[in-house]
């Protein structure tokens, strides 16, 4: 592989690069009007302005960003995470185009991005998932039918939704009555599909995910486990692995369950199984993320891995570090906070000039970002600036280091949920490790 395009943007492109100077490939950037000055377009060996802002404009022209990889003869397209990461359509457009799609088939792609069709899967596998319905809710009547025979509360989803948009619970039939067709005029204008389903809600549960990743020659690994439990808006704010009060033989079938589903496909590239674990310890799988994840880098950290550069060598048939599974060892702890230009308490997002920024440094720190001092964070995408990731030897240690990093860290000109870290750092809950999904919004509104 000599020339690879990257269709995305912010701190992910960024990321993507540096491995691939680290692997002597070059680089092809795309970014909107908006983005113009942001250092992905700069750190590229080339870059596209692809046109306006609004992500319909530039970000999601399917064709126009496969013309460009014809006209620049690149290898392979790595589409990121969020935007066309997850579009069979673009994903078979690449390949009909004769250029690596950088992770999973088209097919399985297709299979695994409609939920209630992954649940069908799963289920013909013997993967346990979340009692909910088996196909889709037509229409209000059919979704009131569901949710009386399951019980109160339910959680209606976007089909083909992901990112927490095109989801909320529904704690009696009013609330379904009032939300129904507002979620489904969401998911199609966010996803392309109105079709939602439903789901029995699991009262405080973790939201626990498995890494796994499939070579050329067929075998699938896991990387351990991620807790991605809190959470604000269905979306996650902070990520940590190993788990904390999690038991043992817990992690073991979580890990069994994900590699079963992951074999159920014939998984090949990097991927996660997002699973939901009840108060008895009991994991019910939630979806197949056929991409790359925001919080890879956890992964990374305690595994002494370069998940992009296993992205790469997949695609190209080449062999990974590893063969085995007992060769991938778990390496201390690490935790990874998303920071956001959003207000702290009412998690609405705060676009405005970066004028100022100071990032923590030290020996276990990882800082992953998209803006540099004078840009602008804009309405435009999501509102992440960057990510800190903070790697010791034990949990503990971790959250102390945590601590002292979110003191020397600074970000001016806009504002963000930097505060809310520092209460959470501060939090019993948090600190002992038991909390579930839950938790962050109780911990802010001063209930735990």
């Amino acid at each position: 592989m000599k020339k690879l395009l990257i269709a995305n943007r912010g701190e992910i492109a960024l990321r993507i690069i540096q491995t691939c100077k680290k692997m002597n490939i070059e680089t092809v950037a795309i970014y909107s009007e908006a983005d113009e000055e942001l250092p992905f377009v700069k750190e590229a060996d080339q870059s596209y302005l692809i046109g306006p802002a609004p992500v319909a404009q530039s970000y999601l022209k399917m064709e126009t960003i496969i013309e460009i990889a014809k006209k620049e003869n690149v290898d392979a397209i790595h589409p990121g995470y969020g935007l066309l990461s997850e579009n069979a359509a673009f994903a078979k457009s690449v390949e009909e185009a004769g250029i690596h799609f950088v992770g999973p088939d088209s097919s399985i792609i297709q299979r695994m991005g409609d939920k209630i069709e992954a649940r069908k899967t799963m289920i013909e596998a013997g993967v346990p998932v979340v009692p909910g319905q088996e196909s889709e809710s037509a229409d209000l009547e059919a979704a009131r039918a569901f949710a009386e025979d399951a019980g109160y509360p339910v959680m209606l989803k976007a089909s083909s939704g992901g990112g927490g948009v095109g989801m909320i619970r529904c704690d009696n039939e009013q609330a379904l009555n009032q939300h129904f067709e507002s979620t489904k005029k969401r998911s199609q204008a966010y996803f392309g599909s109105g079709t939602l389903f439903i789901e029995k809600y699991i009262a405080n549960a973790k939201h626990i995910e498995v890494q796994i990743f499939g070579d050329h020659l067929g075998n699938i690994f896991h990387l351990f486990e991620r807790n991605c439990s809190m959470q604000r808006r269905n979306q996650k704010v902070v990520e940590e692995s190993p788990s904390p009060g999690l038991s043992e033989e817990a992690r073991q079938n979580i890990f069994d369950i994900a590699i079963r589903a992951a074999k159920a496909v014939g998984y090949k590239n990097a991927g996660t199984i997002e699973m939901i674990v009840d108060e008895n310890e009991k994991a019910y799988f939630l979806e197949m993320n056929t991409r790359l994840q925001v919080e890879h880098p956890v992964t990374e950290m305690i595994t002494g891995t370069d998940l992009v550069e296993w992205q790469l060598l997949t695609v190209q048939n080449k062999p990974l570090p590893v063969t085995e599974q007992k060769q991938i060892k778990e390496l201390g702890h690490a935790v990874e906070y998303r920071i956001y230009a959003e207000d702290p308490v009412t998690f609405f997002p705060s676009p405005g000039d970066l004028t100022a920024i100071t990032y923590p440094t030290g020996l276990g720190i990882r800082v992953d970002h998209g803006y540099a001092e004078g840009n602008k964070v804009t309405p435009y995408y999501d509102p992440m600036i960057s990510k800190v990731i903070i790697h010791a030897e034990t949990r503990d240690e971790c959250l102390e280091k945590s601590r002292r990093a979110f003191q020397q860290m600074k970000i001016e000109g806009l504002k963000t949920n930097i505060p809310l870290f520092l209460t959470l750092l501060q939090s019993s809950t948090f600190n002992q490790g038991n909390y579930h999904t839950q938790s962050l919004l109780q911990i802010v509104k001063g209930e735990i």
